[in-house]
């Protein structure tokens, strides 16, 4: 994951090792946690590889820094990186930070690849919606049950969120209405209708 966003920001312009560190923050910090430490290895990593190259800049000062600037295979390094098929972890863990490097890609490529972002949380939701009713059906505390109903809550926001870019990127058709989580099935006694997680209950016990 580091790779991939060291590539995008020298994409960008190139930049000296603590401007990279200040842009891996400030940009890509809100939803990502950048691990500083190893920022300086993959840099040596990338530039072993041919994908990244050192160069001195001239300063308004005396001074030259070092300054590293993304190559041509880095470039094409870079379009794979953001392109490619993957599995569900890497879709959970990649999706948002590949996004945020969305505008490189042709439209079609954007299309594809939030289309099957959005399958992916579609069957998350929908199997989310089935752990809550098999632990509505049981002796979970009411705590753990809205911890799962807000995680099925973030996802059928993410869905409508996803719907809204996918029309945004079809030209102009009307943004989709917000997704609502499948409603659980109705409890099988009376215990479990005392269990489903709403504020009343919560301020009950």
């Amino acid at each position: 994951m580091l790779e991939l966003a060291i590539l995008g920001l020298l994409k960008e312009r190139a930049m000296h090792g603590y401007e990279l560190r200040k842009q891996l923050g400030q940009r890509l910090g809100f939803f990502w946690t950048v691990s500083f430490g190893s920022l300086y290895p993959a840099l040596k990593k990338l530039e072993r590889r041919g994908l990244v190259e050192k160069f001195l800049a001239p300063e308004e000062t005396s001074r030259r820094k070092q300054v590293y600037r993304i190559t041509e295979g880095g470039e094409r390094e870079f379009m794979e990186l953001i392109s490619e098929g993957a599995s569900s972890a890497w879709e959970e863990e990649k999706f948002p930070l590949r996004l945020a490097f969305f505008a490189y890609l042709k439209p079609e490529t954007r299309i594809r690849l939030l289309e099957r972002r959005k399958a992916y949380l579609e069957d998350k939701l929908a199997e989310g919606s089935r752990s809550l009713n098999r632990a509505r059906r049981g002796r979970t505390d009411v705590y753990t049950l809205s911890l799962m109903r807000h995680g099925m809550d973030t996802t059928a926001h993410d869905i409508a969120w996803l719907e809204e870019l996918i029309a945004i990127e079809r030209g102009g058709i009307e943004p989709a209405q917000p997704v609502r989580p499948p409603p659980p099935e109705a409890p099988p006694d009376a215990h479990a209708a005392d269990t489903d997680g709403t504020p009343s209950e919560l301020q009950q016990r």
